[in-house]
Order: structure tokens, then sequence, then C-alpha cells
């Protein structure tokens, strides 16, 4: 009995889904066609275009706009319309300057076989001077190479013995110092600095000594006659 009822249910049921299934394929069917239909019947309203009057603005209204005024929209006029734009074409030719300023645009731009031969003519000459005076420079430069390296040796030698002697008398001003105040004293010290000072004075009285009295014997030695001749 149960089972029987289950299965009457179960038909109802599928029955019903068959019945919805069917009722959306045809409402898509009827949503379809008539889009098709709504489609095919549009006829839409032809532009109103005047192809036979020309439109000419009015120069001398003011509702009309200032690049309708200009020769560049005349031209254009001219050239759709022709003589029925009433534009007379003699305006429309340009005037002796601004001829004269396209014939320079043209030299500039696109200038004649022969400007173009001697420009590069030009060209080539610039480049073969200038190539030219690099190879004499780098010459020059290598002759005088060995004579740089020389100066350069020197220098770094000279440079190399001096810091030797700077080195030296600083060692022998801390000797000096350590037997003067009997005890090592900081180069960056007064006291230091300070017998630094002092040493230099008596160096500069020596040497001013020795100047004086190497002048007092040049000055002093006798005059030797020059001989007779016989």
């Amino acid at each position: 009995m149960a089972a029987s009822m289950l299965c009457r249910r179960t038909a109802v049921l599928c029955r019903n889904l068959q019945r919805i299934s069917s009722s959306k394929t045809v409402l898509s069917a009827n949503s379809q066609s008539g889009f098709l239909l709504q489609t095919a019947s549009y006829n839409p309203k032809p532009l109103k275009l005047n192809l036979r009057e020309p439109y000419i603005p009015d120069k001398d209204s003011e509702k009309t706009p200032e690049w309708q005024k200009t020769t560049r929209y005349d031209k254009k006029l001219f050239g759709r319309y022709g003589s029925a734009s009433g534009i007379d074409p003699a305006s429309l030719w340009p005037s002796r300057e601004q001829l004269d300023k396209i014939i320079e645009e043209e030299k500039q731009w696109h200038p004649t076989l022969k400007v173009m031969l001697k420009n590069i003519a030009a060209k080539e000459k610039q480049e073969t001077e200038k190539r030219l005076a690099k190879e004499k420079l780098i010459a020059a430069n290598m002759a005088k190479m060995p004579k740089m390296v020389a100066d350069w040796r020197r220098e770094k030698r000279e440079t190399k013995q001096k810091l030797k002697e700077e080195k030296a008398q600083r060692a022998k001003l801390l000797a000096e110092a350590r037997e003067r105040f009997g005890y090592a004293v900081d180069p960056r010290s007064p006291k230091f600095l300070e017998m630094v000072s002092e040493l230099e004075k008596e160096n500069k009285k020596k040497q001013k000594l020795m100047k004086r009295r190497l002048k007092e014997e040049q000055t002093a030695a006798p005059v030797t006659p020059p001989a007779a001749s016989s």
C-alpha cells in the first residue's frame, strides 16, 4: 500500500517537472522570435541632409565661428563645392611673402642634389680635419711621453726623499727634546712646539751669520792684476 502511494506521488512530480520545462522552452522561443520581428520591423528615419545646396557660412554674421572665416576653410569649401562655393580661386593662392617662406622651407628641408653633395663633401672634410688634428695631438703626446715619465719618476723620488728627511728631522727633534727635558715629549705638546720654534730661530741666525761671513771673505780676498803683455 505504502509502496503504491510512493510510486503515484513520484509519477505526479515527474509530470509537473516536464510541464514546467516545456513552458520555459516555449517562452524562450517566443521571446527570441519577438526580438527578431522587432529588429526586422525597425525602420530608422532618414537623415535630413541638404546635398543640393552647399553650406556657405556668412562671414559677416556674428554667429559664424571664427574658424569658418579663415582662408583654410575657404580652401576646403572650394575643394568640396568648386565654383558653387562662390569663392574666388585667386584669393586662395599664397601671397608673395608666403611663397618666399615656402621656398625657404623647401631649400632647408628638401635641398637639391647639388646642395646635398656639397654638404656631404663639407661634412667629410670637417671629419677628416678633426681626425688629423686628433692624430697629431696623440703623436705629440707620445713624443712627450718619455720626458713625462722621467719627470714623474723624479717627482716621486723627490717626494719620497722629502718625506724621509722630514721623518729624520722629526726623530732628531724628539731625541733632542728627550735630552733637554729628560723624558719623552709629546710632539703635540706646547713645550715641544716652543722648542721647535726656538731651534728654527737659531737656525735662521746661523744661516745669516754664515752668509755674512761668506760675503766678508769675498770682499777681503785680494784681486790679482792682469798680466802685462810683452
